[in-house]
């Protein structure tokens, strides 16, 4: 058997043949060349003739411990449907690159479960090519199919450096896959999605979680116009909390010791208000003995705090204990409630959630929240934190589908 024909089994490229074989101070060089004889542009336009022609190396992966360099001419074309010069497209290796597909496709790979440096120096390249191959790797997987078949989705922000430096991320709630990324925190970025989902997608949307903020909501509205708001009953709750937390700090200093059978008259000490304030956030289902005694002295010495701290309760009810179909009534009930109480922050939370009725309680009949979208913000914590942060958003956006996308890279070796 000849040395070319056993490279051409170990290779196994697509449309390639190995001519030459030759061991360098650089490693083993490979010399190939295409089959076909029309010359193809990346665009998709064919031609036979050629503009120019040149010799080219991509980085192969490795035999052992020798580097592998494929090494071809490759022909520049004068495309027509470009308009431009442009160089051919080869069956190893994706367009503009100087790593064959192979190459590449283990560094993405490697890149879904570790650090760029490390994929760089288990492979022996430098960081800017694991870079680069994780990018054109996402931009060969990530195609419009993605934003096929989406029913609900969820959006909400995250920040990627300080400064108010933020990412746009949409999620599909069915899948849990992440289908858009964008720059900034803002109306343009949230539209840029619905501008790429088109007209027919985004009539087809059922529902749509985000946070009562400014930001998304109109843009939600104004282009999927079948949709569902639903507000996250997350921002609802933490609402509710921040309502408790204001009219707390507007309080009387209550009697406070560390021996809560022995309440004394005093100034209130930093340890025992935070301790007390732990107390008046934390759920009622989960309160430990010594909390459940502290929310009875705030009972018993301040009774408008406990009444406070009641009405947070009846609405965690609202997500916890009632059933879909008598959630309004109970929101009514609660709203009431609160405009009653003469408790300022609550009655500022009742109008603001009078503000947004419909939305709060298509959260809780749909059962959808963005609890998905906060699990993917956490996964995009990780990812930061894995690769030591990253130099530009469009590292970061890329790792983000490439880790979060759905997107499953073929391994030469998988058989």
């Amino acid at each position: 058997m000849r040395v070319t024909t056993a490279f051409n089994r170990v290779l196994s490229l697509p449309g390639t043949s190995v001519s030459s074989v030759s061991f360098t101070e650089s490693g083993l060089v490979l010399g190939v060349r295409r089959r076909a004889r029309r010359h193809r542009c990346p665009c998709g336009w064919s031609t036979a003739s050629r503009y120019d022609v040149s010799r080219r190396r991509w980085r192969h992966l490795d035999f052992g411990a020798t580097r592998v360099w494929l090494e071809a001419e490759v022909a520049r074309l004068d495309c027509r449907r470009c308009g431009r010069v442009r160089t051919e497209e080869v069956p190893w290796a994706r367009p503009g690159a100087r790593a064959t597909r192979d190459f590449e496709d283990v560094i993405a790979w490697l890149a879904q479960r570790m650090d760029k440096t490390s994929v760089s120096r288990l492979l022996r390249c430098a960081w800017e090519t694991v870079d680069r191959a994780v990018k054109r790797v996402v931009a060969d997987h990530l195609d419009d199919t993605r934003l096929d078949r989406l029913y609900r989705i969820g959006v909400d922000e995250i920040s990627y450096r300080r400064g108010h430096r933020y990412l746009t991320v949409v999620a599909d709630h069915d899948t849990g896959r992440v289908v858009w990324v964008a720059k900034n925190r803002d109306q343009e970025a949230f539209g840029g999605f619905f501008d790429a989902l088109g007209q027919a997608r985004s009539t087809a949307l059922t529902a749509i979680t985000a946070d009562a903020g400014g930001i998304y909501l109109p843009v939600a509205r104004a282009r999927a116009t079948n949709a569902t708001i639903c507000l996250d009953p997350f921002h609802v709750i933490k609402w509710a909390n921040e309502a408790l937390d204001a009219f707390y700090r507007s309080t009387p200093a209550l009697p406070t010791d560390d021996d809560v059978a022995q309440w004394k008259t005093g100034q209130r000490g930093r340890p025992n208000w935070q301790r007390l304030r732990t107390a008046l956030r934390t759920g009622g289902e989960r309160l430990t003995e010594r909390q459940r005694a502290l929310i009875t002295v705030v009972q018993r010495h301040s009774r408008r705090l406990w009444r406070a701290w009641q009405l947070k309760e009846e609405l965690r009810e609202l997500y916890h204990s009632t059933e879909p179909a008598q959630a309004r009534a109970h929101l009514k009930a609660w709203i009431t409630a609160a405009l009653r109480s003469r408790i300022a922050p609550m009655q500022t939370l009742a109008r603001r959630l009078r503000a947004h009725f419909d939305a709060v309680i298509a959260a809780v009949e749909l059962g959808l929240s963005n609890s998905r979208l906060e699990g993917i913000n956490t996964k995009i914590r990780v990812i930061q934190r894995r690769g030591y942060g990253h130099n530009n958003p469009d590292a970061l956006t890329a790792m983000i589908y490439l880790c979060l996308g759905g997107i499953d890279i073929p391994l030469p070796t998988r058989t």
